[in-house]
């Protein structure tokens, strides 16, 4: 259990280190299971992106309909998001190693059926499956990592490089899905993640510890079944809306359906006698704000790419690749800002490395409703999202170190599944939001009047975020 006196330490506003902290030196052994787990991580990320450019090219080949390309992205994010917490929770009881190795299989036979796909279902199952095993392996390596790592300046140089990999993957990916499919086949954008897994699963049971608690309590079922339903209800109409607007009912229904889960859940929680995630965890304000400020941090930066896809090809007319490439400059930003984040937390504290990079990225994001119809105007854009993407990217990692702080080692799993739980909604709900204010915003029009207003509501989003850390993350955590 960490001591009152190292959460305080993480949480305040005090810079610098006391002189009495530990040198920052990963071992040898540490290192190596730094790198299999990032290359998991790194993996994961890709997937959320790496289908984007191909899509049209998939619906050729295999027959989807228009409207049902989408469910190729959806099924992914349904199941990615909606599991996390559950089985965040089943790796701390039957171990996070066994998870996370499962998962890993999971994914690499998924990635080599979806690869080989001959029909519209056939993928689809593919993809739910690709979805599952990240649900499974994203919370059980986080807590891996965190485990690995004692709170301080090792766990955050830890989780700053994981941060900017994953981030980096996930803007990556969709130049890494043009490449794919323009020099060999969409297939290839699924069999990539084949020896990645096998790699990982080879080399990982030899350098990772199995890790779980002595007792194992009961899996509470009443509150994964609510959580879980929620979730799914939640996600489902938060795309249903961006796909056919916020006024369509089934969108609507199942929103409320995700509501009133999510709130059965807590109620739940309370009266559970080993729950899924204790009352007590829910009510930290670490977990609480931090996790608001995580929830918001990839909602707005993962939307912001689908805002300046709208621009760069539909209003100055780039190539799908050509955006991709683009985009590779905001995956320099996150890469950098991860790489420094765990120097500035350890100079500034975590509140203000939190506070500080979601104002960069808010004043970045705002830098872009500037852009024009003339090309010229793509010299604005690269620096801005390589600003906002170091920002960003501190904002990210001060989150994680934040929302995984002064719990004890066997709450990791939960913390970490929270936390993950967060990044997949939060990417799941930006691109419907942003979606609906151009729509709303266009009226008909122009892409680039609705995509200025999205710009401000995105940064002003931003700013909530700032706002709600610096007001409640005061002091030693609750």
């Amino acid at each position: 259990m960490t001591s009152p006196a190292t959460t305080t330490s993480l949480l305040d506003d005090t810079p610098g280190r006391s002189p009495a902290a530990p040198a920052a030196l990963m071992t040898g052994r540490q290192r190596l299971v730094l790198v299999v787990l990032l290359a998991a991580q790194f993996m994961l990320a890709v997937d959320f992106s790496i289908l984007n450019v191909a899509l049209p090219v998939i619906g050729r080949g295999l027959g989807f309909s228009l409207s049902g390309l989408q469910w190729i992205v959806t099924a992914f994010a349904l199941s990615a998001a909606g599991f996390t917490l559950l089985f965040g929770r089943v790796a701390d009881l039957f171990g996070r190693r066994r998870v996370f190795l499962t998962g890993l299989a999971v994914l690499g036979v998924s990635s080599l059926v979806g690869g080989l796909a001959t029909t519209p279902e056939l993928l689809l199952a593919a993809r739910v499956a690709q979805g599952l095993a990240t649900a499974a392996v994203t919370p059980a390596g986080l807590a891996l990592l965190t485990t690995a790592f004692p709170e301080g300046p090792l766990r955050e140089r830890a989780l700053g490089l994981n941060g900017a990999l994953m981030s980096a993957g996930f803007t990556s990916g969709a130049v890494l899905g043009g490449l794919l499919t323009d020099l060999l086949s969409w297939r290839w954008a699924f069999f990539v993640n084949v020896p990645v897994a096998l790699a990982v699963l080879l080399v990982a049971p030899r350098l990772i510890a199995e890790s779980r608690p002595a007792e194992r309590p009961r899996l509470d079922l009443p509150g994964a079944a609510t959580v879980t339903g929620g979730l799914l209800a939640l996600v489902y109409g938060l795309t249903a809306a961006g796909e056919r607007g916020w006024g369509d009912l089934p969108a609507l229904a199942a929103l409320a359906a995700g509501v009133l889960l999510l709130v059965a859940f807590w109620f739940v929680e309370r009266s559970s006698g080993s729950p899924l995630v204790p009352v007590r965890v829910l009510r930290r304000r670490t977990v609480v704000w931090g996790n608001l400020a995580g929830l918001l941090a990839f909602a707005t930066e993962t939307s912001l790419v689908f805002l300046m896809t709208l621009y760069l090809q539909r209003v100055l007319g780039f190539s799908a690749l050509a955006t991709g490439l683009a985009f590779g400059v905001l995956g320099a930003g996150t890469v950098l800002g991860g790489v420094f984040a765990p120097r500035v937390i350890g100079r500034l504290g975590t509140r203000r490395t939190l506070v500080g990079g979601l104002l960069v990225q808010a004043g970045a994001s705002a830098a872009l409703v500037l852009l024009g119809t003339d090309r010229g105007w793509l010299a604005l854009l690269l620096v801005a999202t390589f600003v906002g993407g170091v920002g960003n990217m501190l904002a990210i990692v001060g989150f994680m170190v934040t929302a995984t702080s002064g719990l004890p080692d066997e709450e990791q799993g939960l913390a970490t599944g929270v936390a993950t739980m967060t990044q997949q909604v939060g990417i799941t709900l930006g691109t419907p939001v942003m979606s609906a204010v151009v729509t709303a915003a266009a009226g008909g029009g122009a892409v680039l009047g609705g995509v200025g207003p999205a710009v401000l509501v995105n940064a002003a989003l931003v700013l909530l975020a700032a706002a709600t850390s610096a007001a409640f993350l005061r002091g030693p955590a609750a």
